[in-house]
């Protein structure tokens, strides 16, 4: 099967578990899988991709004949049940004469589009190809009997169809079963009882409302507790129950039938050998992972342990690999044999002169299988369902099972006794209030229904108002009583669920922090930013980018425990570092010039260093453990950011283009200030990423909530970013929300200019200028305005800068003369030379 949690199911097969109703056909029974709360990715058959004819081929006599590339190809008779057999080259060399064969006759049309047609080549007219595995679109390589063409389309081998199993002239789709319908379902992590055709067969039989026949019903099980090995648990947390079986006299030249390999195929697996077959298809039946040991190669006790420091494994895919001292392992005497639950060990597989097989069934912790999974980069089909949960009741039926397949396909004799070490988890009984589901689903559920739809899943319920519920073995993730509430809701049907809104109270609407956001985020978008949204994830690597110092508190990133990528461990205590990533993507990409914002939150690290406790599902938690989860966890601010890079205005007819600067940035600032009615202060300061000299610090009543200007140069280049970037990030948080708009007092009155320059120390911002212009005007200012800034020191004077403004007065009840105008200018001169030491520019 392909890796993750997809699953073929071969209808066929399923069949043998669940009385599928006359008629039905595949697509039906998907339908009736996606109602009980299985996903169908697909529904096809290997046949979908073949037409024309391609029939089953007798060997009649084939000539080798040598070519000058060094090549040796051989000229065959095939008998495909016609009155004359075909001549056909083939490049194969694994056949024999009488063997049988899969041929593609002219007008059949392989996988991938293929056409096969007569054609001459090496001398003769080939009239068809012998086909193999990949050439039929049903596996890959030739490993256990079924060989891979050297054909037209390439390869190592042919397919050879075992002797006696169909006649020349048959049809290869029918006797390889690629014309059954096979369906592909997505199993979810709690539902690994679904990676078998017996726990399918359950589900389709709860969703079709006909019988399941389990397969454990009809396997009977050896009762002989004599031992068959020596077995020793030493870690029982990994490791709870480890049952074994034996058989001798196996014929190591003993075939897998045919029935069983189309099966395996059908099921995405390669068939290998009888008895690795045979262990497959028992694991797709039961859902029990079993493997088999050649008992010739084991030496002494085997043992389930953790690994040891600097302890080594040869898997079966031949690779060597050290050992982590968590790992689970089987072993011997002679170290380590398989890493349990995951692979095998090379020093003990099944090879071609087994005869004497030991198989082993184990019931393992799902967590140390996963871990082991993960740390070794090693799925397998045995760990996607040792991680998903596996009945630990069924190992007896499954052992059973295989011995009676070697029996008789293999000539194999079963030994007496089997190995059980341990007792498997203990069972455990859920209280459910029979009336909880109603209550829950909100539709009616009756006592009798939620009772018929339990024991439907396994369960065994007693009791009348107050159920107690055992759930069944092979249902691991039914733990808790909203579980057993899913699965009468999953079977009665979701669709049956009502649909019905919730009524929303009276007097709700928005509260004042959705206002505060949707009014930025609105503000920002109409002065032409596009919102994005990236993800909360960084490299720790970007504080060096950045340029922070040791103490920088942004360097005190809460790191995560288990993160998406090894490349961004930390969750970002700043905006910038995503939506530069996203405009670094966008400059790739040839997008030059952009204006982003986002908005979201940080998260910033408290300085405690406690724990958040963990209570139990039982009950809500109290307060007090509420208090020491929310003392815990991080402090969350919400942030906006806006970045801007090349031309903010482009060329045209009206003037040449404006590229973004640092004032675009603080721009942004003010767009926010007036989308939450308010006005911050600027000041100039030296904060990185920023540039020096090109930053500016945004208060509000004095309390620092953010920054904004031109960006590093450094960053730019380490990033990859155009030269001049822009940026601004403020705390929203640190907002107060919009209050009600003022509607403007509006003067019929005319205004009066009046233009001043001060001259002021290169150092004084425009910002402070402006405010001590506005303190000390009086009501009749208006608007104030900067239009120019001269510094000469010639004339002004070195250090110095002059700062020209455009005031605005008018009067709300009369026409305003220049006298009276002049003596408010007068006056906020005056204010500007007292707190800045301003003086007017002669």
């Amino acid at each position: 099967m392909p890796g993750g949690g997809v699953v073929h199911v071969p209808m066929a097969w399923l069949a043998d578990q669940v009385e599928l109703p006359e008629g039905l056909t595949a697509q039906q029974l998907g339908e009736a899988f996606i109602r009980v709360g299985l996903e169908v990715e697909n529904v096809s058959a290997s046949a979908d991709a073949l037409t024309g004819p391609i029939l089953v081929g007798r060997v009649l006599s084939f000539d080798a004949e040598p070519q000058k590339n060094g090549k040796t190809i051989r000229w065959c008779q095939i008998d495909v049940g016609e009155a004359q057999p075909r001549g056909i080259v083939c490049g194969a060399s694994n056949f024999a004469v009488g063997d049988l064969i899969a041929a593609s006759l002219p007008g059949a049309v392989l996988p991938g589009g293929f056409a096969i047609a007569a054609r001459k080549t090496y001398g003769h007219v080939s009239d068809g190809m012998i086909c193999s595995v990949r050439e039929l679109g049903i596996g890959d390589d030739h490993s256990g009997g079924l060989p891979v063409s050297a054909g037209a389309a390439g390869g190592g081998g042919i397919l050879v169809l075992p002797p006696d199993s169909a006649t020349p002239g048959d049809d290869v789709l029918n006797v390889l079963g690629l014309r059954d319908a096979v369906l592909e379902i997505a199993v979810t992590p709690d539902r690994g009882y679904c990676l078998s055709m017996r726990g399918l067969a359950r589900e389709a039989a709860s969703a079709l409302g006909t019988s399941f026949h389990d397969v454990a019903d009809s396997v009977r099980v050896l009762e002989d507790d004599a031992s068959v090995w020596d077995v020793r648990i030493d870690d029982i947390t990994g490791c709870d129950r480890f049952s074994m079986r034996a058989v001798t006299g196996l014929d190591p030249a003993a075939t897998t039938p045919e029935w069983l390999r189309a099966r395996l195929r059908q099921a995405g697996m390669r068939p290998i050998s009888l008895a690795v077959d045979v262990t497959n298809y028992v694991m797709m039946e039961t859902g029990q992972p079993l493997h088999a040991y050649d008992c010739a190669r084991l030496a002494g006790p085997i043992v389930v342990r953790r690994a040891r420091p600097g302890e080594k494994l040869t898997t079966l895919d031949n690779a060597v690999r050290t050992l982590h001292t968590n790992d689970l392992l089987i072993t011997d005497d002679s170290g380590p044999i398989g890493l349990a639950g995951v692979m095998g060990g090379a020093s003990t597989e099944i090879g071609a002169s087994t005869s004497a097989v030991l198989l082993e069934a184990a019931h393992f912790s799902p967590t140390a299988i996963a871990r082991a999974v993960r740390r070794h980069r090693l799925p397998s089909e045995a760990a996607k369902r040792f991680e998903r949960g596996v009945d630990p009741q069924i190992a007896g039926v499954a052992l059973q099972r295989c011995v009676d397949l070697l029996v008789e396909h293999g000539g194999a004799t079963a030994t007496g006794g089997r190995t059980v070490v341990g007792d498997g988890p203990a069972p455990v009984t859920i209280t459910l209030p029979a009336s909880r589901p109603e209550a829950l689903v909100g539709m009616p559920i009756d006592r009798g229904t939620v009772v018929a739809r339990l024991i439907e899943v396994g369960c065994r319920v007693d009791g009348v108002d107050i159920l107690q519920v055992r759930p069944p073995s092979w249902r691991p993730d039914l733990t808790d009583p909203a579980d057993l509430v899913e699965e009468v809701a999953r079977l009665e049907g979701y669709d049956k669920i009502p649909s019905q809104l919730p009524i929303a109270p009276p007097g709700g609407g928005l509260n004042e922090e959705q206002k505060r956001r949707r009014a930025v985020s609105r503000a920002l978008a109409a002065d032409g930013c596009t919102e994005v949204l990236s993800p909360p994830f960084v490299a720790a690597s970007m504080h060096e980018v950045f340029g922070l110092a040791a103490d920088d508190p942004r360097r005190a990133a809460a790191r995560l425990a288990n993160p998406l990528s090894e490349a961004e461990p930390e969750l970002r205590t700043s905006l910038l570092p995503g939506l530069l990533t996203t405009l670094q993507r966008n400059v790739g990409r040839g997008a030059h010039d952009l204006a982003l914002f986002e908005m979201g939150l940080v998260f910033l690290p408290r300085t405690s260093t406690s724990r958040a406790p963990r209570p139990g599902v039982d009950q809500r938690p109290t307060d007090a453990q509420l208090e020491a989860m929310n003392a815990a966890i991080p402090v969350q601010p919400r942030h906006v950011a806006a970045v801007f890079c090349g031309d903010l205005e482009r060329k045209g007819w009206w003037g040449p283009a404006r590229a973004a600067t640092w004032s675009d940035a603080i721009h942004a600032a003010r767009v926010i200030a007036r989308a939450a009615r308010t006005g911050f202060d600027i000041r100039p300061v030296n904060y990185p990423p920023w540039h020096p000299g090109r930053c500016a610090e945004l208060l509000l009543d004095g309390q620092i909530i953010g920054h904004a200007g031109e960006l590093h140069p450094r960053v730019l280049v380490a990033l990859g970013l155009p030269e001049r970037t822009c940026a601004m990030e403020l705390n929203l948080d640190l907002v107060p929300p919009p209050g009600p708009a003022l509607t403007p007092t509006i003067s019929g009155y005319p205004p009066v200019l009046l233009d001043v320059a001060l001259v002021v120390g290169q150092d004084v911002g425009a910002a402070a200028v402006e405010h001590a212009l506005r303190a000390g005007a009086g009501d009749l200012l208006e608007s104030v305005q900067l239009f120019d800034v001269y510094a000469n020191a010639e004339r002004i004077g070195t250090g110095m800068k002059s700062l020209a403004f455009a005031l605005r007065f008018r009067a709300p009840d009369r026409t305003l003369t220049v006298e009276q105008a002049t003596v408010s200018r007068d006056s906020a001169v005056e204010s500007a030379a007292q707190a800045l030491g301003a003086q007017l520019r002669s």
